[in-house]
């Protein structure tokens, strides 16, 4: 027979399985979020240079929303719509990363975060340019001017990556279910109704909505991977 100490040390120097596993399952989420949000944006960049596919029906929902509008919808979504601009959600973004690094005493949560923000708004730059698409008649538009490009929309594109990140990062580590389900569903929600706000107040069309949606959901697969990558390897 082994003696105890020998049967101790090999026991502590056996890897535990339980990390390992749970990094190999947030790869696996962080692969189906990034190919699904990478599908949902090809085809809404192809189906806009092509016009087919969703975007036969922008013209369509368009008119559908302007014609819904009603004063309490049209107080409420502009509300909605100002508190989520991209300017105002990233210096929320950074007060809640700089509050969380402070109370915490962690950094690599609070920069996961932002990193997944910063990215977000490179990429709605560099697509905005390349697609060069043209908004809505501004006629329609309720907040008054803007002439910025419409492809993708850069309220729905910040909110979501924001929501969805932080939902991530929130519960993550908690293991609890219900938790994750109510803040996820939360924040799928919130993405919506900031991207039912874009549409309705007439400054874009549903496949920059949806576009934005798809490539929030590449950015949380990309957030999911290296925050697993790190974490996963720290506890092995």
């Amino acid at each position: 027979m082994l003696p105890a100490s020998s049967t101790r040390l090999s026991l502590r120097l056996k890897p535990a399985p339980a990390p390992r596993l749970r990094q190999r399952l947030l790869f696996f989420w962080a692969g189906a979020l990034f190919i699904a949000g990478d599908v949902v944006f090809w085809l809404m960049f192809a189906a806009v240079l092509s016009s087919t596919g969703l975007a036969t029906l922008d013209g369509t929902v368009h008119t559908f929303v302007v014609d819904s509008r009603n004063s309490f919808a049209t107080g409420f979504l502009a509300a909605v719509s100002a508190v989520t601009s991209p300017t105002v959600t990233a210096v929320f973004g950074g007060l809640v990363a700089l509050a969380w690094a402070v109370w915490k005493r962690e950094l690599w949560r609070p920069a996961v975060l932002m990193g997944a923000m910063a990215l977000s708004v490179v990429l709605a730059t560099v697509i905005k340019l390349e697609v060069s698409r043209s908004r809505p008649p501004s006629s329609d538009f309720l907040l008054g001017p803007d002439d910025a490009l419409s492809f993708p929309s850069g309220h729905t594109l910040g909110t979501a990556v924001f929501v969805l990140v932080l939902a991530y990062l929130l519960v993550s580590r908690s293991g609890n279910r219900t938790t994750a389900v109510l803040a996820y569903s939360a924040a799928a929600l919130l993405t919506l109704l900031v991207a039912y706000s874009r549409l309705y107040l007439g400054y874009h069309w549903l496949t920059d909505v949806v576009a934005s949606i798809g490539v929030a959901l590449g950015v949380l697969g990309l957030a999911v991977f290296v925050d697993a990558a790190k974490t996963g390897r720290a506890a092995l």
